[in-house]
C-alpha cells in the first residue's frame, strides 16, 4: 500500500513546482492543495499543524516531511521510498 501524499502549494512558487516533479518523476500520485484558492483559515490551521509559514508543505501519511529540501534529502538518503511505501 502507498501512503497518502498532500503537497500543499502556492501558483507560483518555485519549490511547490520542483516537490511535484519529484513526486512525478517517482510516479507518485498525490493530492495538491493550492493554498491561494482555499479560504485565509486553511492557511491559518496548516501554519499552526506544523509550525511553518512556507510552502510546500508536505505530508506522507500522517507524517509532515517539511518542504522540498527534506522531501529531496530524504530521496537521496532512499528514506523517501520507506515512507511511501506505508
Amino acid at each position: 500500500m502507498t501512503a497518502e501524499v498532500q503537497v500543499y502549494s502556492t501558483t507560483f512558487c518555485p519549490y511547490c513546482v520542483r516537490a511535484k516533479s519529484l513526486l512525478e518523476r517517482k510516479g507518485v500520485a498525490y493530492t495538491e492543495i493550492n493554498l491561494d484558492k482555499e479560504e485565509p483559515e486553511v492557511r491559518l490551521e496548516l501554519t499552526k499543524k506544523t509550525n511553518h509559514r512556507t510552502v510546500p508543505q508536505i505530508f506522507i501519511g500522517d507524517t509532515f516531511v517539511g518542504g522540498f529540501d527534506e522531501l529531496n534529502q530524504m530521496n537521496q538518503q532512499g528514506k523517501l521510498d520507506e515512507l511511501l511505501a506505508g
